[in-house]
């Protein structure tokens, strides 16, 4: 298991490090943790993972383990840079609320007041074996798409009517920029009539380009400027500048258990399309100064970005009774959560499969890569991979075995 270096190698930024006993853990149970990631690399199932996992403000465990290319065997660093994908929502659910804190917009604005081709939406409907389209009853508001009720899918999650025409649109292209993408997506069917169904969706696409909008700036510039400068998140981009191309993390070049191998972005390249809900690339540093900035409940080290009510209000359930579609989207959002405003949201202490705190909020990345913040207990952890097809057996596994060190 390696080291490498402290903390962001642009910006020297770390957390205080401390002994797991310093914070409530068992040192034997963080060493057996890392002992299950190394045993999965050994097997050639893991290509190799950074951890972090911090209580109290301090980090109790941060290590690397197995590789960070597998083609060449270079040895995964603390500093890698990872493919983070839909880690990316949480960030620009972030920056809108900023917005909404400087009274730039109400989250019940309706989302055509700032995007004006959102204007005239329509809802697939069926009868008779054909698509029917009508005019939406309810206008999708800027709260629809932090909560992903805004009636809007994703392309890869089904095969609806309205899932194959976001296909034949090619909407998940990245070659387009963000005010282009988002006329592309207004011209299409919705799949649900806004506010009435939870379904994973590209809203947080269109909240990035809202960003634009209201801020007057690109959404890598406003992230830059307003988030990762202020947080010291100084090694998070939509592309990783050529001097640190050699950080960056590869998946194995086939599926270990030979599934097909999902082809990852290029972060070498410029971003065309800066993607608000899956086109970061970050190191396990800067995201949890990210995590620790949403535990601090709107702070880091001095410099506060949102108000702690507005980051209580991100984190609670804003679902109610609003019912979860079946198929992919129910996957992701288990037994006894809801959603917040850019996170999931544990709403009771049993009935999912893996364990967390009343009021734990998490999400994960198509690559691998997760998060959960555990505010009861004074805890996040942070899990850096790039094996998409393991992602899900990965996320919770490493679920079981942080809270398998907590011991007071």
């Amino acid at each position: 298991m390696s080291r490498g270096r402290a903390g962001s190698a642009a910006s020297g930024l770390t957390l205080p490090v401390v002994s797991p006993e310093q914070v409530g853990m068992c040192p034997q149970r963080t060493g057996r943790l890392m002992a299950v990631l190394q045993a999965e690399v050994e097997r050639q199932r893991l290509p190799g993972a950074v951890v972090v996992v911090a209580r109290h403000g301090k980090l109790a465990l941060f290590e690397a383990v197995g590789a960070q290319d597998p083609t060449t065997g270079s040895a995964m660093t603390r500093d890698a840079i990872f493919r983070i994908y839909s880690m990316t929502k949480p960030i620009v659910s972030v920056a809108v609320m900023m917005l909404m804190e400087q009274g730039k917009l109400l989250l019940s604005d309706p989302v055509a007041s700032h995007l004006p081709e959102y204007a005239a939406q329509q809802v697939a409907s069926f009868a008779d074996g054909a698509v029917q389209l009508q005019a939406v009853r309810q206008v999708a508001t800027i709260h629809d798409l932090l909560r992903h009720t805004a009636g809007l899918t994703y392309e890869f999650m089904g095969s609806t009517p309205v899932q194959r025409q976001y296909a034949q649109a090619r909407i998940g292209s990245r070659g387009r920029r963000n005010a282009e993408f988002s006329h592309a997506l207004a011209a299409l069917p919705l799949m649900f009539e806004p506010g009435t169904v939870w379904e994973y969706s590209r809203a947080t696409d269109v909240l990035g380009r809202l960003v634009e909008v209201v801020s007057g700036q690109s959404l890598g510039a406003y992230l830059h400027e307003h988030v990762f400068q202020p947080l010291g998140m100084l090694e998070t981009w939509f592309g990783v500048p050529p001097a640190q191309h050699a950080r960056i993390a590869e998946p194995f070049s086939r599926d270990p258990e030979g599934g097909l191998q999902m082809r990852l972005i290029d972060v070498r390249e410029a971003a065309v399309l800066e993607s608000g809900g899956g086109g970061l690339a970050s190191t396990a540093m800067d995201y949890a100064r990210f995590l620790q900035f949403m535990l601090n409940r709107g702070e880091l080290d001095g410099v506060r970005l949102l108000g702690p009510r507005t980051v209580a209000f991100m984190t609670a359930d804003h679902l109610g009774d609003i019912p979860v579609n079946g198929g992919a989207s129910r996957s992701l959002l288990p037994p006894g959560h809801g959603f917040g405003l850019g996170f999931a949201v544990r709403k009771t202490l049993g009935v999912a499969s893996v364990p967390g705190s009343v009021g734990t909020y998490f999400w994960g990345g198509m690559a691998g890569t997760s998060f959960f913040v555990d505010p009861a207990e004074d805890l996040f952890a942070c899990l850096m991979l790039q094996a998409p097809n393991q992602r899900e057996y990965y996320r919770m596994l490493f679920r079981d075995l942080v809270y398998a060190t907590l011991l007071d």
